[in-house]
């Protein structure tokens, strides 16, 4: 299939798609380079067509998603990648999308900030469809990643990201409200989440905080734009990569990001789930993007005798261990601690909404209030003695940064129940 890679309104590229494999076979024609998919270079005057295919798929919903294989059932595909050409590849987080060659659609027609779209394929990918066909594929799900159950939903005119939990607890919604609890608190630029319920499940809502002006650039996009040297860790290679785009102090969001994930014991802050801002217009760089998706974290799938001392959390994006992470911060002057006074209280509200005692019992509620009240005490301590001692190498750096595989866990965590 012929296409158009669309910048909003603006040609980027003319391309060969092959709609059954959802892979660009061929680049005819660059026309405005500077619109292509940031870190999409040259090589040798050509475009970098394996790292467009790369940044195109990574468009689709992961084959690791939960209830993916039972919704491809319901829809008689074979790959998630092929949905993305039913919906012109277009998304809620950017502006990009594919415009068939000799087509006279136009963005103001089809894109999802302004117009309505199909509730059909978030039935099917929540299991709530009666549907059997004549599906209407017009939806932003077919471009929404990460590997938990989620989906779009306009609500009260507002576009919103709906998703739920993982098992045995179900935890990640509730880690949501807590962590936008805290961010509030310390005046952490954050996506605001609340829990919800459907049926006898908790799930987590915000709103998109993408307009239809400006697009997030994901981390893992930015760190592709320069070459990194072995010798600089992956934190500083991030720091001078938005630099050389002409986002400066970013260590100041990345303080703030670092603070609050080793007071939640973040195990997933990957390099797709933080990123920086831009307008997608005049490409002019807005900054960091506001703190989302911060649910795999508070022991979400440990026993409730390990939350306490969870000393084992895994630590992404840049080292491999939260203390290390820690030691990145370049200040804590911004911390008022005084304002996390009492927040124990505040969490075991959140953790008592509705039918959360079905899944977090009063035990367990109670070992994650006190796990976010003793990091908050390390962090208190570590700031009087660490100001001004940033400690910036490559050790202990991460060296994968993939998201987390829920059904992994889940396997894992049946042996043990």
């Amino acid at each position: 299939m012929k296409c158009v890679l669309m910048h909003k309104k603006i040609p980027a590229a003319y391309l060969e798609l092959d709609s059954e494999t959802g892979y660009i076979l061929k680049i005819y024609e660059v026309c405005r380079p500077e619109h292509l998919p940031v870190g999409v270079g040259f090589k040798k005057g050509i475009a970098d067509r394996a790292a467009l295919n790369e940044w195109w798929t990574d468009r689709a919903i992961p084959a690791s998603r939960s209830g993916i294989h039972e919704a491809m059932e319901v829809l008689k595909i074979h790959d998630t990648k092929t949905l993305l050409t039913r919906c012109f590849g277009l998304s809620l987080s950017d502006q990009y999308w594919i415009k068939p060659d000799k087509s006279d659609v136009k963005w103001e027609a089809i894109n999802f900030f302004d117009n309505p779209f199909s509730d059909d394929i978030g039935d099917v990918l929540f299991g709530n469809s009666n549907k059997t066909n004549g599906f209407d594929f017009s939806s932003p799900d077919n471009t929404s990643d990460g590997c938990l159950k989620k989906r779009w939903k306009i609500i009260d005119g507002k576009r919103c990201l709906v998703k739920g939990g993982s098992k045995p607890f179900q935890q990640q919604p509730f880690n949501e409200a807590i962590a936008s609890l805290i961010c509030q608190r310390l005046e952490i630029p954050h996506v605001d989440y609340s829990v919800i319920w459907s049926g006898d499940e908790p799930y987590s809502v915000c709103e998109d905080f993408v307009s239809s002006e400006t697009e997030l650039i994901g981390a893992w996009r930015v760190i592709q734009t320069r070459k990194k040297d072995n010798s600089v860790s992956v934190y500083r290679h991030y720091v001078n990569c938005c630099e050389a785009l002409g986002v400066k102090n970013i260590e100041r969001f990345l303080d703030r990001m670092i603070v609050l994930d080793y007071i939640i014991a973040n195990e997933d802050r990957h390099f797709n789930n933080f990123g920086l801002l831009r307008n997608a217009e005049t490409l002019e760089w807005i900054g960091a993007a506001p703190i989302f998706d911060s649910g795999t974290s508070l022991g979400y799938d440990s026993l409730t005798v390990q939350i306490a001392n969870n000393k084992t959390a895994q630590c992404k994006p840049f080292k491999k261990s939260h203390i290390d992470q820690l030691k990145l911060a370049t200040s804590f002057e911004w911390v008022d601690f005084e304002k996390l006074y009492g927040i124990e209280d505040d969490i075991k509200e959140i953790l008592s909404s509705e039918n959360a005692e079905k899944y977090i019992d009063e035990q367990r509620k109670n070992a994650i209030a006190q796990s976010v009240a003793n990091r908050i005490e390390i962090v208190h301590r570590m700031a009087a003695v660490m100001e001004n001692t940033i400690v910036d190498d490559v050790k202990n750096d991460v060296e994968e940064n993939i998201a987390e595989d829920y059904l992994k866990e889940v396997d894992a965590h049946t042996l043990d129940m």
